[in-house]
């Protein structure tokens, strides 16, 4: 019973491990197809309760989750986000200023639920295993979060926006948020008309998907000879 109760399955199956690389693969940033739909508490308790399961330095589960529904709430979110997407707009050069602008960078008022992540950085005391030479740890933790929150909504066909473009401290007016608690992240949740195909920046031409090969290094930094069998094999 002990042995059962300390050792988890280690095997997948063939459609449950394609099942895992399609919602990967298939996971998209969503910021203009939100629709009106509720989502169900049962579904968003399962979305939550797989951040809540993501890894954490030393297990101090770093994370809060404010949800939001309210529509003044969001409205101040989205005046934030307004303030910085036009201070943004400024910092790139006169020939993409116009791209920028055009693009829909968020569903803030859209989406029928936001959720911030955020992470508490004194949760488990000043020393914590695993972030005594990386301070950093515990803010990545909470991006993992973020990550098993996006991939988990995807397998319930819900999408998820992250909206980034925000100054912390405006943020944090807008959701109280405590000056001791660092906000990692400002999400849009709901359910969708569409999926793209493609990322949108991508199939905008922002910035085009780099070659897996291309950022492959073997053995150290200097390990881009591309003898090592490996970069056959990610094409």
């Amino acid at each position: 019973m002990e042995a059962a109760r300390i050792q988890a399955d280690p095997t997948f199956s063939p459609a449950e491990r394609e099942a895992v690389y399609r919602c990967i693969f298939n996971r998209r940033d969503v910021r203009g197809q939100f629709l009106p739909t509720p989502v169900a508490d049962d579904v968003l308790a399962r979305i939550l309760r797989a951040a809540h399961h993501a890894p954490s330095v030393g297990f101090m589960q770093p994370w809060d989750f404010i949800v939001v529904r309210d529509a003044g709430v969001k409205r101040a979110v989205r005046d934030a986000f307004q303030t910085a997407h036009d201070e943004a707009a400024e910092m790139f050069d006169a020939e993409r200023r116009p791209t920028y602008r055009s693009l829909k960078l968020e569903g803030i008022v859209e989406a029928p639920v936001g959720i911030c992540v955020t992470c508490d950085r004194g949760r488990s005391g000043p020393v914590v295993i695993g972030r005594t030479h990386q301070p950093e740890m515990d803010l990545y933790s909470a991006v993992c979060a973020v990550e098993n929150l996006w991939l988990a909504a995807r397998a319930e066909t819900i999408g998820v926006g992250w909206v980034s473009i925000l100054r912390p401290d405006d943020l944090r007016r807008a959701l109280g948020i405590p000056p001791t608690i660092d906000p990692i992240a400002y999400l849009c949740v709901g359910h969708v008309s569409h999926f793209f195909q493609e990322p949108e920046l991508e199939t905008a031409g922002w910035l085009p998907r780099l070659a897996l090969r291309d950022v492959l290094r073997i053995d150290g930094w200097s390990g881009r000879s591309g003898a090592d069998p490996l970069y056959e094999a990610v094409g």
